[in-house]
């Protein structure tokens, strides 16, 4: 694990436990020498997590389009900055620069990026781990929605096992070194 891309709010959200929680995924991820991938915000869980390696000593990329640059709200300070042209080339450039993803609380953009790395990995285009960093119990709702879908039979068991679950991120990254990526050739 060299990189890992984050998805989280660019608020902070209405408990100071999300803030708390990012900031120390960003000390962990600069003590394991981790570069942060995200989404180049200086705003809210965003600026934070970023802020927060950045304060340690680590290096973070920042991958932001164009028409969030011209709203000023890129972050100043990170190692490398992308600027790309829409959002749909900011997910492909996190995702090609990455080894896998975590994800803090946030709102829907946040859900969709992990979404699309999820389905992603369902269909074979990467093995890379998808961990929820489940701050405060913060995705205690999607992850029943998962064991619906499974009751359901629109989600296999072995598809479930992709999403780490953690409250620690010590734990979560740890969980990502050991990561096994299940088969994708069978839809029984």
């Amino acid at each position: 694990m060299k990189r890992l891309a984050v998805y989280c709010g660019s608020s902070l959200g209405a408990s100071e436990a999300y803030k708390l929680g990012a900031i120390q995924l960003g000390i962990e991820l600069a003590k394991r020498n981790i570069t942060l991938v995200y989404g180049g915000s200086s705003n809210g869980l965003m600026g934070a997590v970023a802020d927060t390696v950045l304060s340690h000593g680590g290096q973070v990329i920042g991958v932001i389009p164009s028409v969030l640059v011209e709203r000023e709200i890129s972050h100043k300070g990170l190692t490398e900055l992308y600027t790309v042209d829409s959002m749909h080339e900011r997910k492909a450039k996190m995702a090609e620069l990455a080894d896998g993803f975590i994800v803090l609380p946030g709102g829907t953009g946040t859900l969709e990026e992990f979404f699309e790395v999820f389905t992603w990995g369902q269909i074979g285009l990467h093995q890379k781990p998808c961990g929820l960093l489940n701050i405060e119990h913060y995705y205690e709702p999607l992850i029943s929605l998962f064991d619906h879908m499974i009751e359901q039979k629109f989600l296999q068991d072995k598809f479930r096992s992709m999403i780490l679950v953690e409250e620690n991120p010590d734990a979560l990254i740890d969980h990502f070194h050991h990561y096994i990526a299940p088969s994708v050739k069978s839809y029984d």
